[in-house]
This record gives structure tokens, C-alpha cells and sequence, in this order.
């Protein structure tokens, strides 16, 4: 009985590696121009056999019968293409399959420019088993993002943190950036941050990418490190042939009346006998910018005449006016390779190396350590403090130029290969990736003058106001040295990955196009930070006087926060980067470990998962997507003994390890072939910040402030549903609605109270108990044909999100627990919308991005609480086909002058507004395509 099992078992397992009479058909479509079409549904009608063709838009039939065989494929917004293949016993025939635009009733509406680009991504996120969102490349050369964050955002559900008015961190359904994912190609990207896993997506040219794909609900195949969601960027692989293209721009920052400059380069081809591909390309971007702000700390308390603290109307403890210079120079680099040994065996190459200066000087006017003066009555009559005039810059040399350089760099390598062995489908790649950010020689000099009386102008609290009493008091020959400092920092995180995925066909209801999939995945990352501080006391009295040194006035009467906004001189930035801090005859210098000790750390972290999952058609219309995955963690963080906030008396080193286990479910029932229904339940994790494991405890005098780390965070869990409804037009277009909750656990915050010993304000990261979100969202695009005349080359896109959350287990600086908070990070209103005109050579478009306010950082209490603003950005772009492949491009970025901003409570109490003014870019592009 055991031989006869034994035997069976043996015959079904070769079963899967042999064919009877039967062959395979490997296949990729192209369109016109010889770019390969990702996501089309390929069809053996007669068979009722299909696949779809991936992200490179490769496809694979397994098992089809020896013959003739016909072939269709079907896209949105195309004409069916059909092939005669003839299939062989024991092989796989290669086919290349050419789809051509659909000319739609009306006689001047085809297929072209932006449609082309939306006709792309509506056909991925319909065929796509699970609930996804998709940006083609030719959608974001429509939009005026120059970078990958500012295309990301205009996805439903989609809104971005900004840093110098560009897009940098995404959330997902209303979840911090730290909750979500960022993969190139498969694999996560590391992050250059210190503090936190985000991804600076402003680091990435938007030009380097072929396909933004946002998995909103993932598949066991799929990193489960992705609470929010997954953000996957494709980068550009080998043309059907050969592509060369080039863009050559420039523009102008109108809030510093300087220049913007941008190039892009690309080519790349096919061999002749079409083994080997490739795909060079390379950008530049050089941008001069600024940003004018203004910042405020409030309070409610003071101390009255017999020495108790009391509630006082609100009022600002401190305040700066700031003056932003940036120069911003982003370079990326991308090499990719690929290699068919055979019609069943292909590797490829992918690399990409990106590099960012950025170039900053900041001049700071702070007013601090404000005090009230209370009367008997406990009514405010007065106002003391002290007012620092700082500049920020970098040493003098060809890369810093008298600013603090900020070099980031983030590469990435890839090494992968498909193969087929009988009708097993094997895939695997292995990957190194790295971010760092090094911050050398970044200099302050600061002068300072206390006990200075001062008004507030607290009638606006949008817009406050600060002013000395007595203008004789901040005389600049009253301002005395406070320190001049310099710092270096540097962050780095590498990334080791390699998965394996295995493939078999499979037909449990006798529907065919199912299959079981199962694989593994190990990832090693080692994250760590190394800063130091030094301050430099001079051994003579030439700092002694302000006026006696070179001074530059940033006071600008059109100051983008309003004129009365003056900040008046300080040192110029030259100066600072001329001074020989390292000359022992002038200066005098201390190393200050309380401005680093807590900041330095190593993590290690390893990941390894394993998971198994099926997908089946039930019948014509109803598929099934099930599985599990698997994934344990172990994390080993070192930081500093710290003691007396600056004596290091070595490091303490922790570890945690965990497991979790994922099930997921996705449903899909295709009504017809142009609507479609889904469900999803899916388990996913966000793992905690590095920074925040770290085993130290750092006690900050001058800002009476005590930071905890906590080694022992649980990773956050959720469990989340989604039912969504689609609608696709044949024109090129959707509508869909759909509804979404996650109801999740262990979330992490920072708990603020009160040291009993010392008074100062503790922090410490800890673990929340429940929290749940519940969100809807719906999109509309379409072209508008049924209009008359030139009108029917209008077309809209809006989309819009809805979220509500509740947050348990929080408690306020007296341990009592808050019921009144939403959950960090989840704006309840977000909105995307375009009006577009486009014809044969003429294509315009006007964009709206907006986010309603959230809360962003849960202070002690809820007049502590800190909200990021509403922020409803508009830009408007356009191109025109010149002939030959030339084009001509303009864009207006930022119409509406849209700051970025904090309040701190409520609406009215303005912590932070940033201003960045409008962009303008124009120039030409350069495209040319010809197929094997």
C-alpha cells in the first residue's frame, strides 16, 4: 500500500514537470512604439484558457494543447489583437504581440498621449487580483511632479508630508509614513533617515520610473510590512526594439528669482536576435529655491505673584522668524540588463544610484524662554524673554559653498532570473540596497540678548506677532556671543534581500487559469547612526561686539508670511565658513556628548518569512486569491549609556524577537467584462521605528526635557477589510466607490509626562491598546466625447476619501487616558481632482491636490497636541507635439501659494507656516521609438 502511495505521488509530482502532448507559449506585448504593455488579459478562447502579462509585459501559458492555437488580447482602450501560434510538443513557442489604439466613435478621439498613459493603468487595476492603484509613466510625464512623491499623491486615498514644498513622505489611507512601505522593484527601500523607516520619496526623479504601483490590500506573496499599504516603483526595463529620449529644461523659483535647471537622457534596445536588452538613462535636477516661516511654541500657564502655576490665557513661549536659501542638485543614474538563454530561462540586471545635495542656509530670529508677568488677578500685564539671531551654514569649500551640505545617496542592485522547468515557474532575485546621509562640518553661530520686554500680538493668532518693548533693548551693540558650534552627522542603512517564488498551475473546479504559489524571503538590514558636536569658544575679543563683524539683512518686504514679519541682520554665512574653528591659537574647543550621545546607534534587524497561497477561478466571473503568510523578526538595537545627560559610560545593547502569522483572502467577481467587484481581508504589521528601540535615556537640560527610548515595543498589527466596486468605460475611463476598515493593535505613540525628580517633560515611545479607521473612497475618470465640437477632448479625474478613526489607550501627562483623539496621521478629508484638454498635438491640465488637517503628534494634553494643517495645492501644465518627436513642455507649480502648516490645538494657533511660492519650469522633450 505504501509503494502503490508512494508510487502515485511520484508519477503526480513528474505530472507537473513533463508535458503529454502539450507546449507553452511565452509571450510579450508591446504597443505601437514598441513599450511593453503590462497587465493586458491574454485569451486561448477556445480553450477558455488566459494570463495576464506582468509589470514588463511578459506572459506564460502553461499546458496548452499541440497545434494551432489562437491567441487574443484584450485591453482597455485597444483593438483585440489576435495571433496564430503553433504550439509543439515539450516546448515553448515565443511570440511578440502588437496592440493598436482604439479608434472610438467619434472621428478625432484615439488613444493617445495622456489616454495612452490612463489606458495603462485602468487595464492593471482591473486585471490585478487584489485592490491596487496604478501610475503608468506616461501619466506621470503628464503631471508637473518632478519627483516619484508628487506623482504618488494625486492616487485616491494618497496624501503626502512635505519638506521645502516637495513631496516627501507618503501616507496611505490616513496612515503615517512609518506604517507604509516603499519597495523598487519588489524589494523595500531603505531609509536615509535617523529617525524613522521613511522613505524620502523626493529623492527619486519621477522620469527613472516606469510603474508606480499602490497595493492598497497585499497578497501573501507580498512584504507584510505595509499597515497602510505597499508603494512599488518599477523602474524602466529594455524597449521592443529601440527608444532614445531626452529632456532639456529650466524654469524659475519666484520666491528667490532663481533659476531651475533639469535634463533627462535615456536610451536603450533590443539585440538583434533579441536575447539582450538594455536600458540606460540618467537626470539631472538643479533647483534654487527658498522658503520664508514662522514658527511658535504656545502655553497656558504661568506663574503668579505668590509663585503657583496657574491657567492663563494662551500665549507664545517662543517664536522664530526663519529665512530659508536651498539649492537642491539631484542626480540618478540607472543601468538595467536582461538576458534570455532560452525561451524558458531569462536573468536580469536592474540598478539604480540616486544622489541629492542639498545645499542649505538658514538665519533665525528666535524669541525664547518667553515669561508672563501676572498681576493679583492672575491677568497677564507683560512679557519678558530673550532674543538669539542665528545663522546656519558650512565650512568654505567647492561642495559645501558656506551652507550646510546635506549629501543623501540611495542605491540600489538586483540580480534575479525566471525560469521554467517543465511547468514549474520559478522566480528569485537577490539585492543590495544602502541610504545614507552625511552632514559634514554644518556650523552655527548664534548672539543672544536677555531679559528683554516684549509685546504679542495675539489679535490673529494665525498670524502672531512678537516685538521688543524698547527698541533700545535689542540695539545690536546689546547682543552677546552665545556659541558658535559645529556638528557632523551621519546616517546609514544597508539592506541584504533575497526571495524565491515558485509557481504551479493547478485547476481544482475544472475552471483552468488557476494556480498554487508558495516561496520564501530573508532580509538582513543594519541601521546605524554616528554624530558628534563640538562647541568653540574664541581666545580674543574680536566676537565680542555683533556690529564688528560682516552682517547680511534678510529682513524682505516681500516676505511670503507678510511684511511685518522683519528679521533683520545677522552674521553672514561667509564669514561663519571662513573661520579656522580647528586653529588652536583662536579658538578653544569642547566636544559636547549631549548633543549626540542618545542620537548614535546600531540596529540590526532580520526578517524572515515563508508563504503559501492559491488562486482559482471558481467560475468565468469569480476568482479566489487565499493564502498565508509567515514572518518572524528579530531585532538586536545598541545604544549609549548616558549618565549626567553627557558622560558616556559605555552601551547596552537589547534584543526582541517575534513572529506573526498572516492570513489573507481576495475576491473578485467580474459582473462583465467591464465591471468588477472585490473583497479583501488581509493581516499586516508596521514594524517600530529604529530610534525608538534603542535601549538609552538622554536628559536635555536646556530644553528641561528627558528622551526614554523603549526596546521593548511590539511591532503594530491590523487587521483589515475591503469591498470595492469598478466600473470601467470603454473610452478610457472608471468609476468606483469602495469602503475599507482596519481595526488595529499595539499602535505606537509618545507618552509625555512629568519627571517627579527634575520637573522636565519625559518622552518615551509606548504601545497603545486599539485603534480603528474607517474610511470610504471613490474615483471618477472619463473623457468627455459625448460633448460637441472641440469639447469632447475634455476629460476630468476626481477622486476623493473619506476617513474617520479612534485611537484607545493613550494617556495624557497625568496618566489619565484620552478618549477624545483620532488616530496620528489619518486626515479625514482628502481630495484629487484634474481638468484636461488634449488632442493630436495640444495637451493641457489643470490639477488640484488637497488634505484636510490631522493630528500629527499627541502632546501631554489636548491643548499640546500638535496638527498638521489643510493643505489645497493647484498647478497647471501643458505640452505640444512640435513633429519629429520634439515636444514642448511648461508647468506652474503651487498657484495658490500654499504653505505648509502646524497648529497646536485648535485651527487658529499657528505653530509653524511655511511659505515656498510659485515654480515655474518649461523646455522640450525629444522621443523616438523604432521596433524590431
Amino acid at each position: 500500500m505504501k509503494k502503490n502511495y508512494a508510487l502515485s505521488l511520484f508519477i503526480t509530482m513528474i505530472s507537473f514537470l513533463t508535458f503529454a502532448q502539450e507546449g507553452n507559449i511565452q509571450g510579450v506585448v508591446i504597443d505601437n512604439d514598441g513599450l511593453q504593455v503590462p497587465f493586458s488579459n491574454i485569451l486561448i478562447e477556445s480553450l477558455n484558457k488566459g494570463a495576464y502579462s506582468d509589470v514588463d509585459g511578459n506572459f506564460l501559458l502553461l499546458e496548452v494543447p499541440a497545434g494551432n492555437q489562437a491567441i487574443t488580447v484584450k485591453y482597455l482602450g485597444y483593438e483585440d489583437a489576435k495571433m496564430d501560434v503553433m504550439v509543439q510538443d515539450g516546448k515553448t513557442s515565443t511570440v511578440t504581440i502588437t496592440i493598436k489604439p482604439k479608434a472610438l466613435a467619434l472621428d478625432d478621439i484615439v488613444i493617445n498621449g495622456f489616454n495612452s498613459g490612463q489606458a495603462k493603468a485602468l487595464n492593471a487595476q482591473k486585471n490585478k487580483q487584489n485592490i491596487t492603484n496604478i501610475v503608468s509613466t506616461d501619466q506621470i510625464g503628464k503631471f508637473p511632479d518632478a519627483n516619484i512623491g508628487d506623482a504618488v499623491k494625486r492616487i485616491p486615498g494618497i496624501t503626502m508630508q512635505v519638506d521645502q514644498g516637495e513631496a516627501r513622505n507618503v501616507i496611505i489611507r490616513g496612515l503615517a509614513p512609518q506604517l507604509n512601505s516603499v519597495t523598487l522593484n519588489g524589494s523595500r527601500i531603505p531609509s536615509a533617515e535617523g529617525d524613522n523607516r521613511n522613505v524620502q520619496m523626493d529623492l527619486i526623479p519621477s522620469d527613472m520610473i516606469q510603474l508606480i504601483e499602490v497595493n492598497k490590500a497585499v497578497t501573501p506573496d507580498m512584504d507584510a510590512d505595509a499597515l497602510g499599504g505597499s508603494v512599488n516603483l518599477v523602474t524602466r526595463t529594455s524597449p521592443n526594439g529601440y527608444r532614445v529620449s531626452a529632456t532639456l529644461g529650466s524654469g524659475v523659483n519666484f520666491i528667490t528669482n532663481k533659476k531651475i535647471l533639469n535634463g533627462s537622457f535615456l536610451v536603450g534596445g533590443k539585440s538583434e536576435n533579441k536575447k539582450f536588452g538594455w536600458m540606460l538613462s540618467t537626470s539631472i535636477n538643479d533647483n534654487d529655491f527658498g522658503s520664508d516661516n514662522v514658527e511658535a511654541v504656545w502655553v497656558n500657564e504661568a506663574e503668579n505673584m505668590v509663585g503657583d502655576d496657574v491657567e492663563v490665557k494662551p500665549y507664545i513661549e517662543e517664536s522664530d522668524i526663519r529665512t530659508y536659501l536651498v539649492e537642491r542638485i539631484r542626480r540618478s543614474f540607472s543601468a538595467n540588463f536582461d538576458y534570455a538563454f532560452d525561451a524558458n530561462n531569462t536573468i536580469y540586471l536592474k540598478t539604480m544610484y540616486n544622489w541629492r545635495d542639498d545645499r542649505e542656509n538658514r538665519y533665525r530670529l528666535r524669541y525664547k524662554k518667553i515669561e508672563a508677568e501676572l498681576d493679583a488677578s492672575d491677568n497677564i500685564i507683560g512679557y519678558t524673554g530673550e532674543i538669539d539671531r542665528q545663522t546656519k551654514g558650512g565650512i568654505d569649500s567647492n561642495r559645501n559653498k558656506n551652507a550646510r551640505l546635506e549629501d543623501q545617496r540611495m542605491q540600489n542592485y538586483s540580480l534575479g532570473g525566471n525560469h521554467l522547468l517543465g511547468t514549474l515557474e520559478m522566480d528569485w532575485m537577490t539585492s543590495f540596497s544602502t541610504a545614507s546621509e552625511e552632514r559634514l562640518n554644518e556650523r552655527y553661530i548664534s548672539y543672544r540678548v536677555k531679559d528683554v520686554a516684549l509685546n504679542e500680538d495675539l489679535s490673529d493668532t494665525e498670524f502672531p506677532l512678537l516685538t521688543p518693548v524698547n527698541a533700545s533693548d535689542v540695539d545690536f551693540s546689546e547682543f552677546g556671543l552665545k556659541e558658535i558650534t559645529e556638528e557632523n552627522q551621519y546616517t546609514d542603512e544597508k539592506d541584504f534581500n533575497a526571495f524565491v517564488n515558485f509557481k504551479l498551475p493547478v485547476n481544482f473546479f475544472n475552471t483552468n487559469d488557476g494556480f498554487i504559489k508558495f516561496g520564501g524571503r530573508s532580509k538582513v538590514k543594519n541601521k546605524e547612526r554616528e554624530n558628534n558636536f563640538f562647541e568653540y569658544a574664541p581666545l580674543n575679543s574680536a566676537f565680542d561686539d555683533l556690529t564688528a563683524l560682516p552682517l547680511i539683512d534678510q529682513t524682505d518686504s516681500d516676505y511670503l508670511a507678510g511684511s511685518k514679519y522683519a528679521a533683520g541682520q545677522f552674521v553672514d554665512n561667509k564669514f561663519l565658513g571662513s573661520l579656522d574653528l580647528n586653529n588652536a591659537s583662536l579658538f578653544e574647543v569642547e566636544d559636547v556628548p549631549s548633543e549626540y550621545a542618545r542620537a548614535n546607534y546600531k540596529v540590526k534587524e532580520y526578517v524572515y518569512a515563508g508563504y503559501f497561497m492559491a488562486n482559482q477561478k471558481i467560475s468565468n466571473k469569480f476568482s479566489v486569491l487565499a493564502g498565508l503568510r509567515v514572518e518572524g523578526t528579530k531585532t538586536k538595537a545598541t545604544g549609549n549609556q548616558i549618565e549626567d545627560e553627557e558622560d558616556i559610560l559605555g552601551t547596552i545593547t537589547k534584543e526582541k524577537d517575534y513572529v506573526h502569522i498572516l492570513p489573507g483572502v481576495h475576491l473578485k467577481y467580474n459582473l462583465n467584462d467591464r465591471t468588477v467587484l472585490r473583497f479583501a481581508w488581509t493581516n499586516t504589521l508596521a514594524r517600530p521605528n529604529y530610534v525608538d528601540i534603542v535601549p538609552n535615556r538622554d536628559v536635555i537640560t536646556d530644553d528641561e526635557e528627558i528622551v526614554l527610548g523603549n526596546p521593548d515595543l511590539s511591532a503594530t498589527t491590523s487587521m483589515n477589510f475591503d469591498v470595492m466596486a469598478e466600473h470601467y468605460f470603454k473610452n478610457v475611463g472608471i468609476i468606483s466607490g469602495g469602503l475599507f476598515q482596519k481595526g488595529i493593535k499595539d499602535f505606537i505613540y509618545t507618552y509625555q509626562y512629568e519627571d517627579t525628580a527634575t520637573g522636565f517633560d519625559v518622552f518615551q515611545p509606548q504601545n497603545g491598546d486599539d485603534a480603528s479607521i474607517f474610511g470610504a473612497e471613490v474615483n471618477f475618470q472619463r473623457q468627455l466625447d459625448f460633448l460637441p465640437g472641440f469639447a469632447k477632448n475634455f476629460s476630468i479625474m476626481v477622486n476623493y476619501t473619506y476617513l474617520t478613526s479612534n485611537a484607545d489607550g493613550i494617556r495624557n501627562s497625568d496618566g489619565e487616558e484620552r478618549n477624545d483623539l483620532d488616530l496620528p496621521g489619518t486626515a479625514p478629508n482628502m481630495f484629487n481632482g484634474s481638468l484636461a484638454y488634449t488632442s493630436n498635438r495640444l495637451s493641457l491640465r489643470l490639477s488640484a491636490n488637497y488634505s484636510d488637517s490631522y493630528i500629527d503628534e499627541i502632546g501631554g494634553n489636548a491643548f499640546e497636541d500638535r496638527y498638521y494643517g489643510e493643505q489645497f495645492l493647484v498647478d497647471f501644465n501643458g505640452s505640444y507635439k512640435i513633429g519629429n518627436g520634439f515636444s514642448a513642455y511648461f508647468s506652474l507649480n503651487n498657484i495658490t501659494d500654499q504653505p505648509l502648516r502646524y497648529f497646536q490645538g485648535v485651527k487658529a494657533r499657528t505653530m509653524q507656516m511655511e511659505y515656498y511660492g510659485r515654480r515655474l519650469t518649461f523646455g522640450l522633450k525629444y522621443d523616438l521609438f523604432k521596433k524590431k
